[in-house]
């Protein structure tokens, strides 16, 4: 059986409740989340045996986050504790024609000071088959990026398959690197790469396609989209599928989304959703690239594994919080059934 190890920096999420504004509110909701952790919790949900790996600080919110993790049945055996604080991001959600908007406050957290050589990855992959990071994990700091080439080393010389979510945050590039020096040769590593339309674009400076659907009914302009990821294959010659999120936002709390997957010269395409209500957009990436990971892992079919991402994305638009909490059913029902239509499962 499968069993995937996540690794990045788990973050206290402080959002500023009903549509306010950081300047109006006084009071936030309180969660957890982070890219590489949202990815562990949604593949555990679906049913893969997870393990995420981070360092956290030995205080209440440290051990409240591996409780977090534990209840969702993701495994925690190598989170190291250590350090001076959580990193801590806060979100002001958007509304109609303002977009959405995020304050870090990660400088000298437990993540940031984490070396290599602190942890164990030999002994937390020796029993898994599967490793994943994002660009984020590589950009908090200098440390943090050199701790993340140091596992992406170790899961290759045991043979792992390497996964990685491009994950351009400019915000967070601050320690004297460049995203687009750092990123790349990280990824170039993988064997399976995940992004965003426009990622691909600012991470590698290929040319970036036109997506607009105002509806389900959009063709997806394939050719574009070969071009530019045939480029990006060249520059990667060890990665063999490259996986593409497509989002369009009509406004913020109306978006499309959909999905490519480019192998060998060949291109999958997934159904356009037309995502009415926006409840959070936060981690649909991550859904996506956790729903892409489960795929492989468990289908022989690629156009089914594409399929099951893209909706495990759209779900996740549902769902407050960082954590796609969408069940492996759910997100089958959506596929194979078109059951998206919100009725009463009694």
């Amino acid at each position: 059986m499968a069993k995937v190890v996540t690794f990045g920096e788990m973050l206290l999420r402080l959002t500023a409740p009903d549509e306010l504004r950081l300047s109006q509110t006084s009071e936030f909701g309180a969660s957890y989340g982070g890219s590489e952790s949202n990815v562990a919790v949604s593949l555990a949900t679906l049913g893969l045996d997870t393990e995420y790996i981070t360092r956290l600080p030995d205080n209440e919110l440290g051990r409240n986050c591996v409780s977090v993790l534990r209840s969702h049945n993701v495994g925690t055996d190598y989170i190291l504790f250590g350090g001076k604080r959580i990193g801590i991001y806060f979100l002001e959600n958007g509304a109609v024609y303002r977009s959405s908007d995020v304050v870090y406050d990660r400088d000298d957290s437990s993540y940031a000071t984490l070396a290599p050589g602190m942890i164990d990855w030999h002994n937390a992959f020796k029993d898994a088959t599967w490793f994943h990071f994002s660009g984020i994990a590589a950009a908090i700091s200098k440390s943090a990026a050199l701790a993340c080439e140091e596992a992406i080393n170790i899961a290759d010389k045991m043979g792992l398959t390497i996964s990685c979510d491009l994950n351009f945050r400019e915000k967070l590039w601050t320690y004297g690197e460049k995203a687009t020096d750092v990123i790349p040769r990280l990824a170039k590593r993988c064997d399976v790469m995940f992004g965003s339309q426009a990622e691909y674009s600012q991470v590698f400076g290929v040319k970036r396609p036109v997506f607009r659907a105002l509806d389900s009914n959009y063709q997806i302009p394939v050719s574009e989209y070969e071009s530019a990821m045939s480029e990006v294959a060249k520059l990667c010659p060890r990665c063999k599928k490259f996986f593409v999120a497509l989002r369009y936002q009509i406004n913020s709390n109306h978006n499309t989304f959909s999905g490519i997957l480019y192998e060998n010269g060949k291109t999958f395409l997934a159904p356009v959703y037309d995502i009415t209500h926006v409840v959070d957009k936060i981690g649909v990436g991550d859904a996506f690239a956790a729903g892409m990971i489960f795929g492989l892992n468990t289908y022989n079919d690629d156009q089914k594994t594409l399929k099951f991402a893209t909706s495990c994305s759209a779900l996740k638009n549902t769902i407050y919080g960082d954590f796609n909490l969408a069940t492996r059913e759910e997100v089958e029902g959506l596929i194979m059934n078109g059951d998206g239509s919100g009725r009463v499962s009694r």
